[in-house]
């Protein structure tokens, strides 16, 4: 079992199938032409897409994909990246495969000289993010969407929580600048809220 990353658009095509299988198990594509074709990417690549997968004699039982900008907050800049599209195969569900990617996805921010990792979860799977390494940031929103057309993790109807790793001394420094805040991530139309 190892752990292969490609940025997403040269993700193999094989190992790209697979992924958005497994996509289409946690996340079913309503019906309709705007489907996009099996394998393609699905990110926008100004986020710079990384995608991590957990592969065991060439089947992906876990996938996901790191997406990175960079954020100003507080009047200070940091170098942002967050996980996105975090998913088990069904059938190897249980086993720690989630987990073991998610803590890598982990390390692998903190040795890309990013200053924090930041994105949202539903509420039941934040022990899950605790149990690989992240932490709840108190009382945080991400701001998702555009400036133009916000798209906020409090909105009504959403249970998220915001998790956080904070990796530069800098960032380290402002930890608490960023609880019980608006944080303005705006990663676009596509990615709305990573």
């Amino acid at each position: 079992m190892r752990i292969l990353s490609f940025p997403e658009e040269a993700t193999p095509a094989e190992l790209r199938a697979q992924v958005h299988e497994i996509q289409e198990q946690a996340w079913p594509s309503p019906p309709g032409p705007d489907v996009p074709p099996p394998g393609a990417p699905v990110h926008d690549p100004a986020l710079r897409p990384l995608s991590m997968l957990l592969v065991d004699d060439g089947t992906v039982l876990a996938a996901l994909d790191i997406l990175t900008k960079q954020i100003t907050h507080a009047g200070a800049p940091y170098a942002a990246a967050g996980l996105s599209t975090v998913v088990t195969r069904q059938e190897a569900r249980g086993h720690g495969h989630g987990r073991r990617l998610v803590a890598a996805a982990r390390q692998t921010m903190a040795e890309r000289s990013l200053d924090l990792g930041l994105f949202t979860c539903d509420r039941p799977l934040r022990t899950f993010y605790e149990s690989a390494g992240w932490h709840v940031l108190p009382g945080a929103v991400l701001i998702g969407g555009t400036p133009q057309a916000p798209f906020p993790s409090d909105r009504p109807g959403f249970d998220k929580v915001t998790m956080a790793a904070f990796f530069s001394p800098e960032a380290r420094q402002a930890e608490t600048l960023f609880r019980n805040s608006r944080i303005e991530l705006y990663p676009g139309e596509t990615d709305k809220l990573w």
